[in-house]
């Protein structure tokens, strides 16, 4: 991490920060050796964002720069606190967040995210969250994936499997998001030592299994046709469209700060169907409505998913959320609702 990030001074935020960085270089190590194999040679490359100038923490993201195996690619470690602040309810807030969009259709995505919220009163606890996401399913790549949550999770899977599924449904569209879903926010089981052993394994595992997928992916599915290639822009568009009107991560982490808009906004592929998109207008409540319909203004007939779109879709989320805030309530959860904006601002 940079020199002028201040990290945060609790054991258990140093500890979280270790555990959550240890996946971040893994991840990269894996995708990258993929790269020398497969690809261009080309490594991730780290971009680095503070909050309040570092006072209050920040992160680095690891951003895909090989074009041939990747749509796009964002490995995210953040760490925000309020060391100096007692006003807070929070103390720390870490987490890897991580979205890789394969360029082959064939190859699936996955979604990664590991945080651990400390609270001032010294409450702990962790949100474990995974899914696969392929464009074109494939049983097989369903199956290992889903083996490697299980095998981790143990007890806890089919509550997971539950939490994940009823946060990943898509409800105007009739269907989940990805394949294979993982939830877990909350998580305390009353042994810290435990759950951070937990939290550690299970990012492993998943990392671990998601390398392997998408190398043999590669290795055995090399060619696609044009109809491949339109169902992976219509899933690109689709998975836009969850992120943006019901992922409750994503739009928590625009309202408490406009400081890592790009970074938040990884999680976008580089190219929808506006047209797409455009069409599920008519399915959305007021004023749901309203906010695909501003999304859709931010786009260009190209449908590219630049920088610059990038920033101008964040700020139309935070713009609807602060213009109706109730409509956070038609957000996706999973059995509870996590607290995260409140933590940050009272």
């Amino acid at each position: 991490m940079t020199s002028n990030m201040i990290t945060a001074s609790s054991t258990k935020a140093k500890e979280a920060y270790n555990l959550v960085k240890n996946l971040q270089n893994r991840f990269a190590k894996l995708l990258n050796n993929l790269s020398n194999e497969l690809g261009e040679k080309k490594s991730f490359e780290e971009v680095f964002w503070l909050r309040d100038n570092g006072i209050h923490g920040g992160g680095s993201r690891f951003e895909a720069r090989d074009n041939i195996l990747f749509n796009t690619g964002s490995i995210n470690v953040s760490q925000v606190h309020y060391d100096e602040d007692d006003s807070k309810n929070l103390k720390s807030a870490t987490a890897i967040s991580t979205i890789i969009h394969p360029k082959n259709p064939n190859v699936p995505s996955v979604h990664i995210h590991i945080s651990l919220t400390e609270l001032r009163d010294g409450k702990t606890y962790w949100r474990l969250m995974a899914d696969l996401n392929p464009s074109i399913k494939n049983e097989d790549d369903e199956k290992e994936f889903t083996k490697s949550m299980i095998d981790i999770s143990k007890d806890t899977y089919l509550e997971a499997k539950a939490q994940g599924d009823k946060y990943f449904n898509i409800p105007v569209l009739n269907r989940t998001r990805g394949a294979s879903h993982f939830y877990l926010e909350n998580y305390n089981s009353g042994d810290e030592k435990a759950d951070e052993q937990f939290a550690l394994d299970f990012g492993k595992s998943v990392i671990d299994s998601y390398s392997n997928i998408i190398s043999k992916a590669y290795k055995t599915r090399s060619t696609f046709s044009v109809q491949d290639i339109q169902a992976q822009l219509a899933y690109h568009t689709l998975y836009l469209f969850q992120v943006l009107t019901l992922d409750r991560g994503t739009t928590s982490g625009l309202l408490v700060h406009n400081q890592n808009d790009l970074g938040i906004m990884g999680s976008l592929p580089a190219f929808i169907d506006k047209q797409l998109l455009l069409s599920w207008v008519k399915l959305m409540q007021f004023p749901q409505d309203e906010l695909v319909e501003q999304l859709v203004s931010c786009i260009e007939e190209d449908g590219i998913i630049n920088e610059n779109t990038k920033v101008k879709l964040a700020s139309k989320v935070r713009e609807h959320y602060t213009k109706y805030p109730d409509s956070l309530n038609m957000q996706a959860s999973g059995n509870t609702i996590p607290t995260t904006v409140i933590n940050h601002t009272k």
